[in-house]
């Protein structure tokens, strides 16, 4: 194993995070128990396991040589523990409010950031398991391959090798210096392109305030959990019936929830459109090697004011197919690609400031997460549910994170526990937005 150099999104990720906005991915995963010592032996598993995935090893450290000073890298640690990583809790009945508070902990930044925390079921027929990997480490997608490594081996489909990828040394090589130099004046260009379309999509109408306080929060610390479970055969039927895609049904599934449960703490919906910052990755899944976060977003306003189910997923389309026809190159949801364009000094001494402007960007995070169509297991125990959980930017109180495992919808929530209280409240919105849209079919 050898270092390499973060990219310059995991760098700034790496340099935003706070004490209270720690900046790891969540995904909570509930098991089917064969035994009530199911969980105790998965925990003895993970560990095990875990000895044996290099990119489990990888912690991340600060780089102060020429060329690279400022930066951050991977780099292997030859006394690597799992059982620093893998904890075993006391039975539960609640696995949501033990994620919440599990959540809430940043990831000690000295080891290898992620950790896997096993909690074993009250009832004895069930176990979950929190997994937690920093953003810096692992996208979804990288997140997603990492803990199948240490899961039960899936049967996939053979793949052709590909060529090893080189690692990012600390270093550039000397003769390269000119080719450097030709690429720095082109990526000055990039960032201005990418700056000026951010800018033009943003003035007028994304910094346009909202006109409640439900999506800001002044950052407590707190973190609470909530998970909602649809089926996909509603999403497919809703999509069939009215247009769009799966997407746009999910997202308009969110834009529907807020708005009932605004309605129902009695903050009103009325003139509401919270911007929703919809990542979108630019890797294909075949290049998860090397590690490295390459994302846009898709900014949109999301039509809570609306209160016709139909009218708010036609907006959503709509707002959708202009993001796609421009491309994740352009608009105000393109920001992420200027980390690209910023040297390492400029990540570190900025990631503050850049931290604080996100309330000034989107009111909430919307993201998608890919799981594998195959059934997961560990020690045998099958996959029943999982739960992604997004990172809390400062100044916000909500993020919702999807996917789709095996026929169902799963979406996480993350919200801080102080500025959300009534999160179960918000939880039950989905679930009747889902049947809102589904009854609309079957007129």
């Amino acid at each position: 194993m050898t270092s390499d150099l973060l990219a310059p999104l995991d760098l700034a990720f790496w340099n935003i995070e706070s004490e209270r906005h720690p900046m790891h991915l969540g995904a909570l995963g509930v098991f089917s128990a064969h035994s009530p010592t199911a969980g105790a032996h998965a925990a003895d598993l993970l560990a095990a396991r875990a000895a044996a995935v290099p990119g489990l090893r990888m912690r991340i450290r600060d780089v102060w040589q020429p060329l690279a000073f400022g930066a951050a890298a991977r780099e292997p640690v030859f006394d690597f523990d799992p059982l620093q990583h893998v904890r075993l809790h006391a039975p539960t009945d609640d696995f949501q409010a033990v994620a919440g508070r599990l959540m809430e902990r940043p990831l000690e930044r000295g080891r290898p950031p992620w950790e896997a925390h096993v909690l074993p079921g009250a009832d004895g027929v069930s176990f979950a398991v929190l997994f937690k990997f920093h953003h810096a480490l692992a996208d979804g997608l990288r997140a997603l391959t990492l803990a199948a490594a240490i899961l039960d081996p899936m049967d996939l489909p053979e793949r052709r090798p590909r060529p090893a990828e080189p690692a990012r040394g600390l270093l550039p090589d000397v003769r390269k210096l000119p080719g450097l130099v030709r690429g720095a004046l082109s990526d000055v260009g990039r960032a201005l392109d990418i700056g000026t379309s951010v800018a033009l999509s943003t003035l007028g109408t994304t910094l346009a305030p909202n006109t409640t306080g439900a999506f800001t929060s002044d950052g407590s610390g707190t973190r609470r959990t909530a998970g909602v479970v649809i089926d996909l055969d509603d999403v497919h039927r809703v999509r069939k019936a009215v247009g769009g895609t799966v997407n746009d049904v999910l997202i308009a599934v969110v834009a529907g929830a807020l708005r009932r449960w605004l309605d129902e703490r009695g903050d009103g919906s009325e003139g509401v459109t919270p911007r929703a910052l919809i990542p979108v990755s630019k890797r294909r899944p075949r290049t998860a090697q090397p590690p490295g976060n390459r994302l846009s977003g898709y900014l949109v306003r999301l039509p809570v004011h609306d209160p016709d189910p139909v009218r708010r997923l036609a907006a959503v389309r709509t707002a959708m197919d202009r993001n796609k026809d421009a491309g994740p190159d352009r608009g105000a949801g393109a920001v992420a690609l200027l980390a690209d364009h910023v040297p390492p000094l400029g990540h570190r001494l900025g990631g503050p400031l850049v931290s604080q402007a996100a309330r000034l960007w989107f009111d909430i995070l919307v993201t998608s997460v890919p799981l594998p169509g195959l059934g997961l297991k560990l020690g045998g125990n099958p996959v029943t549910a999982v739960f992604p959980y997004a990172p809390l930017a400062p100044g916000q109180s909500l993020a919702v994170a999807v996917s789709t495992y095996r026929g169902a919808v799963h979406y996480g929530l993350v919200a801080d526990a102080e500025s959300v209280p009534d999160l179960d409240l918000l939880a039950a919105a989905f679930a009747t937005e889902a049947e809102t849209l589904l009854g609309v079919c079957d007129r």
